[in-house]
């Protein structure tokens, strides 16, 4: 069950600012590689694929054949149509491909929208040929300020605790079947300097989960502690990029 409801208004939004340029990913690219060891022609199920900035990665990355489930109609519209990509309607719970017809499974930002963790790991085991990783690209653990808009908005931590922990969403998966094989904390780079992101903030609000839920208070509060950074950071040469750390669990069948 997603926290947000993904109309055409809050696709747009998150399509807008929550999409990282491709080039701030090289470290995401590299840790996919050693866990996946991908192959053209294998078959990757991109479940809860968003806008498809995975999608596309995946498949100019590694040369993948993508299948990106989104329950989102407006989500889905977002992603591109392209060779090797299928995009269909579906959600974790209830997966719209074949048994055992995945040579791994990718989950980004996405399992605290999943009501039933358990049985999305059933469902992902059903579809995962033998010995194929699972991969999840999420905020484990207590929310600090290497996510960046905890860093900025530190009540957005209020929301972002209550998200599956490791251990929780190892547990749904060892129930599966899968055991864990890796956990790995990844930094991903924004070109795009801190005036940019104060710009996007009311965006963010509307395309963000944990944004939605602070008070009026809190978010100009924010707004503020962020406006102070970028003028700050106009009058550094050379500053910093932005960065943020998620966490890569890499899950496999026993």
């Amino acid at each position: 069950m997603a926290r947000i409801n993904y109309d055409d208004q809050t696709a747009a939004a998150y399509k807008a600012v929550r999409e990282i340029p491709r080039e701030g990913l090289a470290e995401w690219r590299e840790a996919i590689r050693r866990h996946l060891s991908p192959v053209p022609g294998m078959t990757v199920a991109d479940i809860g694929a968003g806008t498809g900035q995975f999608t596309t990665a995946f498949s100019d990355w590694f040369g993948l054949s993508i299948v990106a489930v989104e329950p989102s109609a407006a989500m889905r519209a977002h992603i591109p149509r392209r060779p090797g990509v299928r995009v269909l309607a579906g959600h974790a719970g209830a997966l719209p491909l074949p048994d055992g017809s995945a040579d791994g499974a990718w989950l980004s930002l996405v399992i605290h929208h999943i009501a039933d963790l358990e049985a999305a790991a059933r469902e992902i085991r059903r579809v995962l040929r033998p010995g194929a990783p699972v991969l999840i690209r999420q905020g484990f653990g207590r929310a600090d300020g290497r996510i960046e808009l905890v860093r900025w908005f530190p009540e957005t931590a209020r929301t972002a605790n209550t998200f599956p922990s490791v251990e929780h969403t190892c547990q749904a998966f060892a129930a599966a079947g899968f055991g864990r094989d890796a956990l790995e904390r990844i930094p991903e780079t924004y070109p795009a300097g801190l005036a940019e992101l104060l710009d996007q903030a009311d965006t963010f609000r509307r395309a963000d989960s944990t944004m939605r839920n602070l008070t009026e208070e809190e978010f100009l509060r924010g707004k503020e502690r962020l406006r102070r950074a970028a003028r700050d950071a106009a009058e550094t040469p050379g500053p910093e990029p932005r960065t943020n750390w998620l966490h890569l669990l890499v899950l496999r069948p026993h």
